[in-house]
């Protein structure tokens, strides 16, 4: 009896210990997602303006691209998200949304020029998000999720980078 009080503890303590742990990845995992939700939403809106406004025929494909491919991972985003319970914001964040107000405001070559400095350094961030979010996950339908926008992002890097060196703009170091 005594040893069945004890395995009782222990494992008490145990599922206590893995609950705590599952509850702060969650909190972490939540907080990714609202993130990616603002910022997926962000790279729709501005690759429909540099589909509009870019004079640069391969800033308006970057443009187009970026529409396309973040519109299919804000959908495979949006189930996941459902499981876990968050509820995903419905406009871009207050900064993306004055960045979106600037580049509104640019044109011709000064908006190409804008916009593609803005998604170096934003696919920089995101690819480094992701890729922190992917190795720190336990939650497997999330991990999945993001393995899959990382490895879209990492592409948009480098095209975004390839292009930059052609238009004379710096990018990080790889």
């Amino acid at each position: 009896m005594k040893k069945l009080m004890i395995q009782s503890l222990v494992l008490g303590c145990a599922m206590g210990v893995v609950s705590v742990a599952a509850h702060a990845q969650s909190s972490a995992d939540k907080s990714f997602v609202k993130d990616a939700a603002e910022g997926g939403m962000a790279e729709v809106q501005l690759g429909k303006l540099a589909e509009q406004k870019a004079t640069n025929p391969d800033v308006k494909a970057f443009g187009h691209k970026m529409v396309v491919d973040h519109t299919r991972l804000n959908e495979k985003m949006k189930p996941v998200a459902e499981k876990m319970g968050v509820s995903l914001p419905s406009s871009p964040s207050m900064a993306q949304k004055a960045m979106y107000e600037d580049l509104k405001m640019k044109s011709g070559a000064n908006f190409d020029k804008a916009y593609i400095e803005a998604m170096v350094k934003d696919h920089h961030k995101d690819l480094n998000d992701f890729t922190n979010e992917y190795n720190s996950t336990q939650y497997m339908p999330l991990k999945n999720t993001v393995g899959e926008g990382r490895t879209v992002i990492k592409q948009h890097t480098e095209m975004v980078d390839s292009l930059a060196k052609k238009m004379n703009i710096s990018v990080p170091n790889s």
